[in-house]
């Protein structure tokens, strides 16, 4: 799999760009299936993922143009067949995570068998990991950072597809946890680099190689001494 991990979507040219590069085409010749489930244990769930689904939530995603467009909604996984569901994600250009609880996400990625699949999928499958469907993509959450859903499932064990952490909404206004104190506070405990990015920049991974695009702010964390 290739990925671009966002803080709040495909926000300028730049980030838009990259995944056209990570898709190989133009997005209007490019098949998506997208993921909701995050926002589901939040007050006003369903609304949010309408309006995820219906392109008017903030942050591009769903409302980019794509050639097809479906809906993967994680929570339904286990009581469908596999081979209903598991077909249209081999066939898939592209999967955009939405964000919300990274820790709700990442249980049911595991509870559905998304989480199993996704690492045989090639090279041609972009990953689009908004918020905490980005942060799903990585090892550590870093605590309970960005969640405040209730009941918090899981732990602080993400999936791993990539090898450092990321924590989104660098200094955004409206989410005062987000300063790049905190921030470092949050990152000191983990083992692995961990990128600090604001909602104008994304981490694009190819084949292993990380590149940083960006129209903002963005700090690279480097791992404490002693971190486990």
């Amino acid at each position: 799999m290739r990925f671009l991990l966002t803080s709040a979507g495909i926000t300028n040219t730049s980030i838009e760009t990259a995944l056209v590069d990570l898709l190989g085409k133009p997005i209007a010749e490019s098949g998506a299936l997208c993921i909701p489930t995050g926002v589901q244990p939040f007050s006003g769930g369903p609304s949010h993922v309408y309006r995820f689904i219906s392109g008017s939530a903030p942050g591009p995603m769903c409302e980019l143009g794509w050639k097809s467009l479906g809906v993967l909604e994680l929570t339904a996984l286990p009581s469908v067949k596999e081979e209903h569901w598991i077909p249209a994600v081999q066939a898939t250009d592209a999967l955009l995570v939405w964000g919300g609880s990274p820790l709700y996400l990442c249980y049911w990625m595991r509870q559905s068998g998304l989480a199993d699949l996704l690492p045989s999928l090639g090279r041609e499958t972009v990953y689009v990991g908004t918020s905490g469907g980005a942060m799903v993509a990585t090892p550590d959450f870093g605590g309970e950072t960005y969640d405040d859903s209730e009941p918090l499932t899981s732990s602080d064990r993400a999936l791993g597809l990539v090898d450092f952490s990321l924590f989104p909404h660098l200094e955004r206004e409206d989410m005062p946890d987000t300063s790049l104190a905190n921030i470092e506070s949050w990152a000191a405990g983990i083992p692995v680099p961990a990128y600090a990015i604001d909602d104008q920049t994304a981490i694009k991974v190819t084949d292993g190689a990380v590149e940083v695009v960006s129209e903002g702010h963005w700090k690279l964390l480097s791992p404490s001494p002693g971190a486990s």
